[in-house]
């Protein structure tokens, strides 16, 4: 809201110049019209920065794929103290894989280039690598897939159960006993289902942008997962 109402100032401040002026005015024009198409449901971030994850040549790309996930976080804000850890966790991994990423953009432009150095260095299964961050981001982020797959799917599940099932079936049989039971107990902090839907509905679709996020992003996880399997590093469970 705060970059639209600066190009909206700008705006007007353009229409008050000369015609040569004409150029920058329809090109301010054009972002604010990019922005107001852009407002709509929570998700709609997150799908524009999806067309832009691959290179040309079908790579997945470090600051895109990233850019995506930090989209992704304003989303699990929604869920209050439920997510609580989810958040952090996934806020932390981002954090280790874009500082890797900005040490040297040019070398890890592409997201497995961070796998392949760590894999030579023999460093890729230690807890603080890159290889980790990336496994548990993306686990992360199937656990979240497999939560609005649940929301779409099962009407007459409360928002606990919603997530709960969707814990069961990603993240709980990589975790131990205490890491199971501390996300247990946070499930049941979750918001009341009407409500939450009220809030991430925004302006759009909220169904059609939901089932688009799923079915776009969960490509994209799988594809993380297969490399991560060809090296061998898919398995890793929290330590």
């Amino acid at each position: 809201m705060y970059l639209l109402c600066k190009l909206l100032l700008k705006l007007q401040i353009e229409k008050q110049r000369p015609l040569k002026a004409n150029l920058k005015l329809n090109y301010l024009q054009g972002k604010v019209i990019s922005i107001l198409k852009m407002e709509g449901t929570v998700f709609a971030p997150a799908l524009e920065g999806m067309k832009h994850v691959k290179s040309e040549e079908g790579e997945m790309l470090s600051k895109p794929f990233l850019d995506v996930c930090k989209q992704i976080l304003p989303i699990i804000d929604n869920f209050g103290a439920a997510m609580a850890l989810v958040k952090t966790d996934v806020g932390g991994n981002i954090t280790r894989l874009e500082n890797k990423y900005l040490s040297n953009p040019a070398e890890f432009e592409k997201l497995y280039s961070m796998v392949r150095v760590e894999i030579e260095a023999k460093k890729a299964d230690g807890s603080s690598s890159c290889t980790n961050g990336l496994l548990w981001l993306t686990r992360a982020m199937d656990f979240i897939v497999e939560l609005f797959r649940n929301l779409m799917e099962h009407k007459d599940w409360s928002m606990s159960q919603v997530c709960s099932e969707a814990y069961t079936k990603t993240l709980k049989k990589y975790h131990g006993w205490l890491a199971s039971s501390t996300f247990t107990v946070a499930m049941k902090l979750a918001p009341d289902r009407k409500k939450f839907m009220d809030v991430v509905g925004g302006k759009g679709d909220i169904n059609s942008d939901m089932e688009k996020f799923c079915a776009t992003f969960t490509p994209l996880l799988e594809e993380n997962h297969k490399f991560l399997a060809s090296v061998g590093l898919d398995d890793m469970k929290a330590k």
